[in-house]
């Protein structure tokens, strides 16, 4: 508790010691005189410099250092040096821009390779102790990958200095990483016990090192050879687990694409190969309604385009599904053959349609800014925001179904459509307009699932091909017309596929899932969940 109390006085006592206006008068010579010689001729000397700065620990030499290995480090007539940045003319050590100075009257300060290096240590010294919160993270993260004897005494003493945990801590692997090359026996025991507790694959490789070393001593081996395990352990979980998240992530997508599908084939057994360009639509949708945001609305608006296109995706293909069934499919009720020919040869219009109004090119749909990046679980499992939030859409969509067909009267119409359609147009259901609303739900279901595809991939007049044989699997192999099972099928799928792909590769891993549906359908031709009713029965 007192040594945490003294670092935390200490640090603030250095942090009021640099911002004050006027340094002490000593400290301040060294500066300018070192930053001056930065501008010398010959490369021994500014190399004499950059380490002199280093050693000082004024962060104030960062901007001077940067501007030397950038090029943009001047000196004018007067050997005064200064940075040029764009047409304006700065102090190095003041950073304030000086008046009566045109570009064109500079001598730019010349580097070699040798010097570059010299200044890469120079400022990755002189940022750890910045008094900039996240360029301290910075440099005691990248302190890791170049971890040398002299890193290893910096981060001690910048550790001892540092108030803030999560630097500390990024600091004390560094450091762990810095013994682990350098540092005694005693050392390196001491490192290897901390590093084993990591998940990073970057310490496995530095464990992998010593253990390969001949020179080492066999104790410093044998925990090496120890910790190498536990971490290799835990980096297989971790693989696990990511291929997990990716199997439901991946799953997600076949169910968003495949529920409209599983609703209109139960319903009306109807092959619907033109639901892919119900897709392709919907992710069209989501095109236009960016570029829409983009053209009339102001910038700060960008970020809400996504949750306009869910609807307008939902609008524009549910309208194309209703007029492709009051058109085409209602003719040809009872004729699985012709429908299939039918919507296939639809599907052909639909994406040539699209070619000639947007091109044949991929269109760009960027993702919002709550949707770009995402979070790193533990070292080297990190979660991408837009799947995460594509599988909590996905869920949030077959709720809403769900709740649909079992609490409103349209969805007592179809469910008694789909178990008997007879009995129910006895009963005085208008089978022909809930066969109507039905495809219609079913298609803009898919347009809202292809407004979440065009956040993950690319948009294209193909885009529906992609997903309709999975499609079509998912709902075969769950059980026609039942969400439940479509789910299952869905999640089931997307996971073997994952665990499937690093032993046996992206296609052999479809193949492979291909034949054991079809094996699987010759014992449960109605799938995992079949539904139930005379109809369904007949």
């Amino acid at each position: 508790m007192t040594s945490s109390v003294f670092r935390r006085v200490s640090r603030i006592l250095s942090l009021l010691a640099a911002l004050l206006v006027t340094p002490m008068p000593l400290a301040a010579q060294d500066l300018s005189s070192l930053v001056a010689r930065l501008g010398e001729s010959s490369f021994s000397e500014k190399i004499e410099a950059v380490e002199a700065l280093a050693t000082l620990g004024d962060d104030r030499a960062i901007s001077a250092l940067e501007a030397l290995g950038d090029g943009r480090l001047n000196v004018t007539a007067e050997k005064r040096v200064v940075i040029l940045d764009g047409q304006k003319v700065i102090d190095a050590i003041t950073l304030e821009p000086i008046a009566g100075l045109s570009p064109e009257s500079l001598d730019r300060v010349v580097v070699n390779n040798r010097l570059r290096g010299a200044i890469a240590t120079a400022v990755g010294k002189l940022t750890i102790f910045s008094l900039d919160r996240n360029r301290r993270l910075a440099a005691a993260r990248n302190a890791f990958r170049s971890g040398t004897a002299e890193t290893a005494a910096i981060l001690e003493r910048a550790i001892t200095e540092e108030i803030d945990s999560e630097v500390r801590a990024a600091m004390a692997f560094s450091l762990n990483a810095a013994r682990l090359s350098f540092g005694t026996k005693d050392e390196r025991l001491v490192a290897i016990a901390a590093l084993s507790g990591s998940s990073d694959p970057e310490v496995r490789a530095l464990l992998g090192r010593l253990r390969g070393s001949a020179d080492v001593d066999p104790d410093v081996l044998a925990a090496a050879e120890k910790a190498m395990e536990r971490v290799e352990s835990r980096l297989e979980l971790i693989g696990y687990a990511e291929n997990l998240f990716q199997g439901i992530s991946l799953g997600s997508v076949l169910l968003l694409a495949a529920i409209g599908l599983a609703i209109t084939f139960g319903v009306m057994g109807v092959i619907n190969m033109a639901h892919g360009e119900m897709i392709m639509l919907g992710a069209y949708s989501a095109f236009v309604v960016q570029q829409v945001f983009r053209t009339f609305l102001p910038p700060v608006w960008i970020d809400a385009y996504l949750l306009t296109a869910i609807p307008v995706g939902f609008v524009v293909a549910a309208s194309f599904g209703m007029a492709l069934e009051r058109c085409v499919i209602r003719f040809l009720y009872g004729r699985p053959l012709e429908t299939l020919l039918a919507t296939w040869g639809i599907s052909l219009i639909l994406q040539q349609l699209v070619r000639t109004i947007f091109g044949a090119p991929n269109k760009e749909v960027a993702n919002p800014s709550w949707m770009t990046g995402g979070f790193e679980v533990v070292a080297g499992f990190v979660v991408t925001w837009n799947r995460l939030y594509i599988v909590i859409f996905c869920f949030v969509v077959l709720a809403s179904i769900a709740a649909v067909l079992r609490y409103t009267t349209f969805g007592l119409q179809m469910r008694a459509v789909t178990q008997n359609r007879d009995m129910a147009s006895a009963m005085g259901v208008r089978t022909a307009r809930v066969d109507t609303l039905t495809f219609g739900l079913g298609s803009g279901i898919a347009g809202m699932a292809g407004v979440a595809l065009s956040q993950i991939g690319n948009v294209s007049p193909n885009l529906g091909t992609f997903y309709i044989v999975d499609s079509f699997m998912v709902v075969v192999f769950g059980g026609v017309g039942n969400l439940l099972g479509t789910l299952v099928a869905a999640m089931s799928l997307g996971i073997v596929n994952k665990f499937l792909e690093p032993f046996a590769g992206a296609v052999l891993g479809k193949i492979a899932v291909l034949i054991f549906i079809i094996l699987f359908i010759q014992k449960r031709p109605r799938g995992l969940f079949a539904l139930r009713g005379r109809a369904a029965e007949a």
